[in-house]
């Protein structure tokens, strides 16, 4: 399945491979080298941008006490940091960096309701830049469980990610492993949770959106 954020690159992907092969032909039609240097220019630019957008089915596993992934990636950083735009104290950040060939759709980690969801314009400074969390373009987003505790996650772009996309606004009711964004190639999600949360992962390991367990409520 091919994500819906994907369809205008995929057309401009499509056109462009149109052209490219047009010219091969009127130009190079008694070249071979070069009509096959053009057919896999095609085949690569289209399986690129094909499995970037895919989204691929996820069974959807509402755990309660769990908090889950909200993005496919690997796990940079675990560290305890002051949060300074909504809770203003100490929270326990996890964050999670997307290459390029990542599924890059972006998944609520609880279910709750949405109690903040702002937009903030920024740089785009490599996603594993120790400022991009508070200078890159990004949005921020809390969710409130029912038990009464808060989990704020941020969509962060990269040097490469230069549109996000989330699709809840607050006052919405968050279903976890539901879809709530989109971050186009390359990109970071933290994760800032209440520090008596019993982490489940560990740096450098490898996570799939609402599949792995990232941390549970105590």
């Amino acid at each position: 399945m091919i994500h819906k954020e994907g369809y205008p690159s995929i057309l401009i992907t499509f056109a462009l491979v149109t052209i490219i092969n047009f010219l091969t032909h009127f130009f190079a039609a008694e070249l071979p080298i070069v009509l096959w240097l053009g057919y896999a220019l095609s085949v690569f630019l289209l399986v690129t941008i094909l499995q970037f957008f895919r989204n691929p089915s996820r069974k959807i596993i509402i755990d309660d006490n769990t908090i889950v992934a909200p993005a496919d990636g690997k796990v940079v950083v675990i560290e305890e940091t002051t949060e300074t735009e909504y809770f203003k104290d100490k929270r326990l950040q996890i964050s999670i960096f997307m290459s390029p060939i990542n599924v890059h759709v972006n998944r609520f980690p609880i279910g709750g309701i949405v109690k903040y969801a702002k937009y903030h314009p920024g740089l785009f400074l490599v996603a594993w830049h120790p400022k991009s969390s508070t200078e890159n373009e990004r949005t921020t987003i809390v969710v409130e469980h029912k038990n009464g505790q808060e989990v704020l996650f941020r969509q962060i772009a990269g040097a490469l990610a230069r549109r996000i996309v989330y699709y809840c606004k607050e006052g919405d009711k968050a279903t976890q492993g539901n879809e709530f964004g989109f971050i186009k190639f390359g990109s970071r999600v933290d994760l800032l949770l209440p520090t008596n949360v019993k982490v489940k992962v560990n740096l450098e390991q490898k996570v799939k959106g609402n599949e792995t367990v990232i941390a549970t409520f105590e």
